[in-house]
Formats: C-alpha cells, structure tokens, sequence
C-alpha cells in the first residue's frame, strides 16, 4: 500500500509539473526575438552558402560571404551596437521557412522574394534588394528571352522552394520544369544538358556566370523579384529595427559601399541601378 501511494503521489507531482512547464513555457518561435537577441547580444541569421555574390561558402576558411551575409552583419551592429554578434546558419530555398518556424533562427536573409503567399506564413521587412528573373543559358544557346521557353517538351531547370518556379509556370506555361534542390545542383543539371536554361533571380544568375564563362545571363528581367529579410509572425519590434537599420544604412552610405564592392565588378550587371 506505501508503495503504490507513493507511486501515486509522484505520478501526480509530475503532471502538475508538467501543466506547470506547459502553461509558463513559450517556443522560441513564439518568444520576443529582440528581447532574447539583446540578452545574447547575437542575432541568429539564416544564409544560403551555394549562391554566390549573396552567400556562398569560402572553403578557404569555411565562412559564408556575400551580400545578404554583409546585410545581416551590418544590420546587426545596427541593432545590438558594434560589439553585437552575427551568428549564421546554412539553409536552402526548402528549409529557410521550416528553419524560422521552428525557431532555429531569427530571421532569413537568404534572397528571399517577398510575395503575397509567403507573407501569409511570415513577416517581412521592407525591401533591401531588388532583383528581376532572369535566364542562365551556355553560350551559343538559341534561348534569348523567356518566350522562347514557351515550347512543348522544353525543360528549363530551378530550385525547390523558389518563387521563380511559379513565375516560369505563368510566363512559359508549356514548358516543363524540373526543380532541383539548390542552385549546385541546378547548374550541374545545366551543364549536363538536363534543361536548355536555369532560372532564378538576376543577381544570382551572374554570378553563376562569373564562376562559369561558358554561360551568359540573357532575356533581362521579366519579373520584379524585391528582397526581403523574413521573421516570425507576431515579431513586430524586430522587424522595426531591421528595417530602421536598413535605412541608417541607406542614409550613411554603407548601404552602396556593399552593392559596389559584390556587384560593382561583374561584366553585364548593372550596379548602379540597385544604389539608393
């Protein structure tokens, strides 16, 4: 009988507990980020490391470098003062959301387009980037402009999770598309001859062509494609302070020193039509 009473007794000691820890407990995705991120004085960014020009993997010394990754550094130090930190983690156009729900990041700055259906999952800051999509295609390629595409049994090649996916459906819609998982893949896919052209945004086109000569960048921008940094739902007191800091950033001129130094020298791209 002592034996069971005290088994019932500690059956009950650990529910009550566990109500305890459910009521008072919050999910890092349900938490204030820029309170938790002051405290850490660290604000965790998702990246891409495969896409370069805006982040792209220095197996050199194994950092990601890139626009977005010098965005998310600057935005830091705007927000937390010059001793904050900026933490990276890798993602990809599949993961970047499920990454950010979950809570394993604060924000995404990871050439994410901000569209209609993604701002029902969540939020955005304003724009700190603004591309067009475009088309990667080897030289000699008879593909000049999306158009072209538009022919039964055609294939053209993009990512997973990319929002260029659904524009080629709109814009080439007897075309077929094979969505690979990340741009590595894509442009090996393209190398094979898996599709007659890769597309995705501008920005990062050209830079699959400074890497890769026997490739150009063709059709200008049939779509505008404007950057967004992506945080939870519900984390309106950051997002004001990245978008503050995006602005200090236009202001004081760092936001131009950072489109020169990674856009100002690729052949093709026009630069000075990103400056603000």
């Amino acid at each position: 009988m002592k034996k069971q009473f005290r088994l019932a007794t500690l059956l009950v000691a650990l529910g009550a507990l566990m109500l305890t820890l459910s009521g008072c407990g919050k999910s890092l995705s349900q938490q204030d980020v820029l309170q938790n991120d002051r405290k850490a004085n660290t604000i965790t960014w998702g990246v891409k490391a495969d896409t370069k020009l805006f982040g792209l993997m220095d197996v050199r010394d194994n950092q990601i470098k890139g626009f977005d990754v010098d965005m998310a550094k600057h935005i830091t130090r705007h927000i937390l003062g010059k001793k904050g930190k900026a933490k990276f983690i890798q993602v990809t156009s599949q993961s970047r959301i499920p990454l950010l729900k979950n809570g394993n990041i604060d924000a995404i700055i990871a050439t994410m387009t901000i569209t209609p259906q993604r701002e029902k999952v969540v939020g955005f800051s304003n724009s700190y980037f603004d591309a067009g999509q475009s088309l990667l295609v080897p030289n000699g390629s008879k593909i000049k402009n999306v158009s072209d595409l538009n022919k039964s049994g055609t294939t053209v090649l993009g990512v997973v999770g990319a929002n260029s996916v659904q524009n080629i459906k709109k814009f080439a819609p007897k075309a077929r598309v094979l969505e690979l998982q990340d741009y590595a893949q894509a442009l090996t896919s393209l190398k094979a001859g898996q599709g007659v052209a890769l597309t995705t945004d501008n920005g990062i086109l050209y830079g699959m062509a400074v890497q890769n000569p026997g490739f150009k960048v063709v059709g200008g921008t049939f779509t505008r494609e404007p950057y967004g940094v992506a945080v939870n739902k519900g984390q309106k007191p950051f997002t004001n302070e990245v978008n503050k800091a995006i602005k200090e950033m236009e202001a004081d001129g760092e936001y131009n020193q950072l489109i020169k130094k990674w856009f100002g020298n690729v052949p093709g791209f026009n630069y000075k039509e990103l400056e603000r």
